[in-house]
């Protein structure tokens, strides 16, 4: 007897639905994991945005102080460049005086029958050779060998002039380089921390600037505390006085970094603007501003004095009492009012 097989069933229309769905649903659960979250990074909480912003605002200001420094100092360098150029061109002038002075003798020998070898030496198109070759000198007259020595003079001079111009020109190069360094390093820092803020919303974006401090930052504030009685009077003398009310009239504005005002500020520029405001003049960086004067503890703290923070000194503002401060504190916020516990406080100093 032939054997019977149980024919074989088709899939319908719905078991190939039911099959694509149970499949998608497998995809999900693959792609989603057990758990049920995805792979997509979670948006991050707005203290933790608010934590790395402020740590590249803490770089980007370390790396602004550096630059403010090379600026600094390329900006002497160019001084002194320009200066030495200035020196090389005036030699220069009193060089083809000499030169001159000596042709009118070499054309008075010349109608009179020959040249002195000294003189053709010096009046050659090869000063080197003229130096290497100096001892002609000694062989003309008396007067003759005066102006011929002159020459020579004002010849060696500015080639010493010359060389030390070579050595400022590679200097300023190389502080221009590290300028352009520092430069692309703040404004990395700045642009990732711009790029996090986008992910807060206004609301928190306003709580990070210190919307507390609004009342600070109105024109009507900033009129009221012009003249802030209690702080001045507690200064250690009429220069830090004037320092610390330079810096109440300018509660409110912008910090932009490399400003030193009049209307905008990094912190090392507000309180370099304000003790000059003062008749006293401070080095442009904090590293440096905090050797400008005599340190004082905390406890010791006076109106005027400069407060600095983080292990490296890129920060500073003036103390204005009541473990308070006036500082410039990074693009988010303008100059404002703050305490001192703000940041990490590394150390102070009475300039006077």
């Amino acid at each position: 007897m032939a054997a019977h097989r149980k024919p074989r069933l088709r899939p319908t229309a719905g078991g190939r639905a039911r099959t694509a769905a149970t499949i998608a649903l497998a995809s999900a659960a693959t792609a989603t994991g057990f758990d049920g979250t995805g792979h997509a990074d979670p948006q991050p909480a707005p203290g933790q945005v608010r934590a790395e912003v402020a740590e590249l605002y803490r770089q980007a200001e370390a790396a602004t102080e550096k630059y403010n420094g090379a600026k600094e100092k390329a900006d002497a360098a160019r001084q002194r460049l320009k200066a030495l150029q200035d020196r090389a061109a005036r030699s220069q002038e009193r060089l083809d005086e000499a030169r001159q002075a000596l042709g009118a003798t070499a054309a008075a020998q010349y109608r009179s029958g020959g040249l002195d070898p000294a003189m053709q030496l010096v009046l050659s198109d090869d000063p080197d050779r003229y130096l290497e070759n100096a001892e002609f000198v000694e062989r003309a007259g008396d007067r003759q060998g005066a102006a011929v020595r002159r020459v020579r003079i004002r010849l060696r001079e500015i080639e010493q002039l010359r060389g030390a111009a070579r050595v400022e020109l590679t200097s300023l190069r190389a502080r221009q380089a590290e300028l352009q360094r520092h430069r692309r390093t703040v404004t990395g820092k700045l642009g990732s921390a711009r790029q996090l803020l986008s992910r807060l919303t206004p609301q928190e974006r306003s709580r990070m600037s210190g919307s507390s401090d609004r009342a600070t930052r109105s024109a009507g504030a900033r009129a009221t505390l012009a003249a802030p009685g209690s702080a001045t009077a507690r200064a250690p003398g009429p220069r830090a006085a004037a320092a610390v009310s330079y810096a109440y009239a300018k509660l409110g504005s912008p910090y932009v970094w490399g400003a030193t005002g009049p209307n905008a500020f990094d912190c090392s520029g507000l309180v370099q603007a304000a003790y000059r405001s003062a008749g006293v003049s401070l080095p442009r960086t904090t590293y440096a501003q905090i050797a400008a004067g005599r340190r004082v503890s905390r406890s010791e703290l006076l109106p005027g004095d400069l407060v600095f923070f983080y292990a490296g000194i890129s920060h500073v503002g003036i103390y204005v009492g009541n473990g308070r401060m006036i500082h410039a504190p990074n693009p988010s916020a303008p100059v404002r009012v703050a305490p001192l516990d703000e940041m990490p406080f590394a150390g102070a100093t009475r300039v006077v």
